[in-house]
């Protein structure tokens, strides 16, 4: 599946966990995914935050789409 936005992964993060629930999924691999999602979250706050300090209005693709996401 192709993660391109904050939705695809949550509804990937789902699976994950419906299959470690079904155990038709390895705990490390598990683990990876879940560590490699907060990686790229963390991305995103880092983006969020430069923007705040620098007076920007940030549009994140991966939060959705071409929508500006702080007010002015």
């Amino acid at each position: 599946m192709k993660m391109e936005n904050v939705v695809d992964m949550r509804n990937e993060l789902l699976n994950v966990f419906r299959e470690l629930r079904e155990d038709t999924i390895d705990l490390p691999v598990a683990q990876e995914v879940n560590n490699t999602a907060g990686k790229i979250l963390n991305t995103v706050k880092v983006e969020l935050a430069k923007a705040v300090l620098c007076g920007e209005i940030p549009v994140i693709s991966f939060l959705g789409g071409s929508k500006k996401c702080l007010p002015k």
